[in-house]
């Protein structure tokens, strides 16, 4: 019996995320994305309490310290513990009761992770966005505030960002709305002024949020989704830092990369929309698009990392997509690389046990994972 079961508490669940498509670009805001919400769970149970709040995890209490050896020595990986962004999540929710005029109120928060392996180490789920997702939904339900799918996204986020101020927020979209999503991130820099001079309520809902875009688009109905582990643990926060140090953000290969990820993104909507054609506007069946588009990225992500220095496609991932390649399927990393999972979309007559023998002989680990299905309204704009 989970805690949950016999506390009577109030109890929000938050699946993961993988990104399908449009990594590192979709950290500069307006450009397209698409992800997945995965049928892997984080669960926070709420229960009112007196004089002070607690929050208990047993997974999060074992978490490593882990280091890496750079240039100037060795260096923590300070990729932040998900206690930072539940807290982060608190303060926002209390910064909105204190606007609405809401009594104050103390609760105990537990925290129950099916994201990771039973040994803490992480898949590359997301994580810290369902944490951060399944908190706010607690808090929203407990205080009433009745906030709606998109009102959890943009509490989510501003939380989020409070912590990774450049955190593009396709995780959190992913976690709050499920299913198959098209995503375009808002510009942080202003969502951090606004709330800064206005406050939390005045910025939910309001002009700040402007080029922010949660889309549904439809899964491919010809293609099976599989997703392999490479059985290391990578750092997001870490790997897009190293990009940004290692590449002319203005400069024409940066511009040329967004272009061409914008291109092959968007490729991918219409084919997941239905609306199969290529740039040129000529018919091309959905599968066949949606598969070009993954290559096409997979391509963008291999050209930025040898332009960057970092490592976004490791060996096993490299071994991991051209064993899909081989079978005319498409494979790719999948969010910062670097480590974690990659992601395939296999036609039904490709040979995925033969993909599947080469994974296994490589210590590569076939993930068992679904899509959690959409919940809730969606919205664009």
């Amino acid at each position: 019996m989970t805690h949950a079961e016999t506390t009577g508490a109030i109890v929000a669940h938050a699946p993961g995320k993988l990104f399908v498509a449009g990594e590192y670009a979709v950290v500069s805001p307006g450009e397209p994305s698409v992800l997945i919400a995965v049928d892997r769970y984080l669960t926070v149970s709420l229960t009112e309490s007196v004089d002070a709040g607690s929050i208990h995890s047993p997974e999060y209490s074992r978490m490593p310290v882990r280091w890496t050896r750079g240039q100037d020595g060795l260096t923590l990986d300070r990729e932040h513990h998900p206690y930072d962004y539940v807290i982060a999540a608190i303060e926002a929710c209390e910064r909105l009761r204190a606007e609405r005029g809401l009594r104050p109120r103390f609760f105990d928060l537990y925290i129950e992770s099916g994201l990771d392996d039973p040994s803490g180490r992480k898949f590359g789920l997301g994580s810290s966005a369902a944490v951060t997702v399944a908190t706010i939904a607690a808090i929203d339900e407990f205080y009433g505030f009745e906030l709606g799918t998109r009102g959890r996204y943009e509490l989510a986020m501003l939380a989020t960002i409070a912590v990774a101020p450049h955190a593009s927020g396709g995780d959190v979209a992913a976690s709050t709305y499920g299913g198959w999503i098209g995503y375009r991130s808002p510009d942080r820099d202003r969502l951090r002024a606004a709330r800064t001079q206005h406050g939390v309520a005045d910025v939910l809902g309001s002009e700040a949020w402007d080029g922010a875009e949660i889309i549904r688009l439809t899964p491919p109905s010809g293609l099976d989704l599989l997703v392999g582990w490479t059985g290391h643990p990578a750092s997001t926060e870490r790997l897009v830092n190293g990009v940004s140090r290692g590449t002319n953000v203005t400069g024409d290969a940066h511009t040329g990369f967004l272009e061409a990820s914008r291109e092959c993104v968007s490729d991918l909507w219409r084919a997941l929309a239905g609306r199969g054609a290529d740039a040129a506007g000529h018919a091309v069946s959905d599968d066949d698009l949606a598969l070009d588009a993954i290559r096409r990225n997979r391509r963008l992500l291999q050209g930025l990392g040898a332009r960057t220095g970092v490592t976004i496609e490791t060996d096993r991932l490299r071994i991991l997509c051209d064993a899909a390649e081989a079978i005319g399927a498409a494979g790719k990393p999948s969010g910062a690389g670097g480590g974690d999972c990659g992601i395939v979309l296999a036609p039904a007559d490709a040979d995925v046990a033969g993909m599947l023998r080469v994974w296994e002989t490589n210590d590569i680990r076939h993930l068992t994972i679904g899509v959690h299905p959409p919940e809730g309204e969606h919205h664009a704009g």
